[in-house]
């Protein structure tokens, strides 16, 4: 069977580092000023140090030119060819139909993509492509599964790309005027607001012209209900809620194609795409190795393959909740969150990996700390070659820059480091430590808002009910429980994350002395010393 590509976002070098080392085949990336990439972080140097990784280590790299190009952009193209020439990507994603010609009559062997910002949606406007002699296109995010599939069969010649998993954009594929209108920032030129993802409050015009804010609070918070009714749907309404944050009525979903990822194997699309050039060094590893480990599954044997333990990996990142968006055709009501626009998880980004040193004699893990560590933490190290996570519960973290010992830390300026002492991984063997946990291995804590914990249940019951393995009587049951969180004045107070002692999760983890001291683990101890890391993923590697 032909074996597709897996693809990942590059909006730095060392995001690139992070998804190549965790399972994907190959990273797009783009410079500021070309593509739809305002917020990339690659110079020069960095693509020419990308090219030699992809090059000794059998990967692939695609650079974006995919903006809508105005007259100001042309005198760019020059000096953009050159650096083409110079680091000889394996394909340039390309949307303007211009900029197609003019770098196909100036890059004559280079591989020419189609964005997915050209709307490819039928068999028609990819052999139409093919003509002009693109070697891909990824097709927009509104193909369904159904109209992939023919395509597939109707188009030879050329590679079809798909995303699976990413944010959605509650317009077409991108074209999006609300960036413009409301932000004078082009959705198309790199700069999208996300204007989608704001809070909107409710307004009151008076026949006087007269306006007025729209209060909701305690005590008027039952009187109002607000719906929108479609002209061609008469008596349909369409419930607008909106509580003391805002109203989210353009909020969707991120799209996630796991439940039906064997689908698309099964079917050979060329590419599977993961978006997220923004995201963060977690968010990287998650996806590529969530879905790494799927296809690898998949490929070793269809009949038996079983996404539900990938689709929990990808719930350890932050989402706004997943739909798979167009697979079936249409969108449907569980595609967007109209109750909160927050990304939420059960973990959290503690840190990633940045190099091993001495420190008081003693060989230390060098951690660039991402988000508030505190005593008592549950960290996970995410091994790129190791299925399960390395555990660590830490009750004091050593300041990288003066070396106190400290009950907390935060992740303050970029930079900010702690020493693990290698002494800690009490169940690991220590000299292989530095082989299974390389530079850039991500960690994450164990970690979820007391606030936020029913709206995850939500969406993740919401995910099911799209993917059909949920019930939609449970998910009207935990709405109930959303709807009754959203009408109460949430305590900020109550629910202030404090400084506790987290309960053990009985699972082990080096350094946690509640398992390793209570009585009521004497058994469960026992049982653990025979326990080997975990299996590998990379079954012929030696540490």
């Amino acid at each position: 069977m032909k074996k597709a590509e897996l693809l990942s976002p590059g909006g730095s070098l060392r995001k690139i580092k992070t998804a190549l080392l965790y399972g994907a085949d190959a990273v797009y990336l783009g410079t500021p000023d070309l593509s739809l990439r305002t917020k990339s972080e690659i110079t020069m140097e960095d693509l020419l140090e990308v090219a030699r990784i992809c090059r000794s280590n059998n990967k692939k790299f695609y650079l974006t030119l995919n903006l809508f190009s105005h007259n100001k952009d042309i005198a760019k193209l020059p000096k953009f060819v050159e650096t083409i020439k110079q680091v000889q990507p394996d394909g340039i994603l390309v949307a303007d139909v211009g900029i197609f010609d003019y770098v196909k009559e100036h890059l004559p062997n280079i591989n020419i993509h189609i964005s997915t910002q050209a709307n490819v949606c039928s068999s028609i406007s990819v052999n139409f492509w093919k003509k002009q002699g693109a070697a891909l296109c990824v097709m927009a995010r509104e193909v369904s599964y159904n109209e992939l599939k023919e395509i597939k069969e109707q188009c030879d010649g050329i590679k079809i790309e798909a995303f699976i998993h990413g944010s959605m954009c509650m317009t077409y594929s991108g074209r999006c005027l609300l960036s413009n209108f409301m932000a004078e920032r082009g959705a198309n030129q790199g700069s999208c607001a996300n204007s989608c993802r704001w809070n909107y409050k409710l307004k009151v015009k008076l026949k006087d012209d007269s306006l007025f804010d729209l209060e909701i609070n305690e005590q008027n918070m039952d009187m109002f209900q607000f719906y929108l009714e479609e002209e061609f749907r008469e008596g349909e309404l369409f419930e607008i809620q909106e509580d003391g944050i805002g109203a989210y009525i353009l909020n969707s979903k991120d799209l996630c194609l796991m439940p039906v990822l064997a689908d698309y194997l099964a079917i050979g699309v060329d590419t599977l795409k993961i978006e997220g050039r923004n995201k963060s060094e977690y968010y990287a590893a998650i996806t590529a190795r969530a879905y790494r480990l799927a296809m690898d599954s998949y490929y070793e044997n269809p009949a038996e393959f079983n996404y539900k333990p990938y689709l929990n990996e990808l719930y350890t990142i932050q989402n706004r909740g997943y739909t798979m968006a167009f697979h079936d055709g249409r969108l449907t009501n569980l595609a967007h969150n109209y109750d909160l626009t927050k990304t939420i998880s059960d973990y959290a980004y503690a840190g990633i990996i940045i190099g091993y040193e001495v420190f008081e004699g003693e060989d230390c893990i060098l951690m660039e700390v991402r988000n508030l560590l505190k005593s008592g933490d549950i960290l996970e190290f995410i091994s790129p070659y190791l299925l399960e996570p390395i555990r660590l519960r830490l009750y004091e973290f050593i300041d990288a820059q003066d070396g106190y010992h400290k009950p907390k830390i935060s992740a303050g300026k970029m930079g900010q480091a702690i020493r693990i002492p290698l002494s800690l991984f009490h169940n690991e063997e220590k000299d292989k430590l530095k082989e299974m946990l390389p530079e850039f291995t991500v960690v994450r804590k164990v970690y979820i808002e007391p606030m936020y914990e029913t709206f995850f249940k939500h969406n993740k019951v919401s995910f099911g009910v799209e993917a059909g393995t949920a019930s939609q009587n449970v998910l009207d049951k935990l709405q109930e429980k959303v709807d009754v969180l959203k009408k109460e004045k949430w305590d900020k107070e109550a629910h202030k994350d404090k400084t506790l002692l987290k309960p053990c999760c009985s699972k082990g983890c080096n350094g946690c002395m509640i398992f390793w001291e209570g009585d009521e683990y004497a058994t469960l101890r026992e049982k653990m010393k025979n326990k080997p890391i975990g299996e590998k993923l990379i079954k012929n590697i030696d540490f």
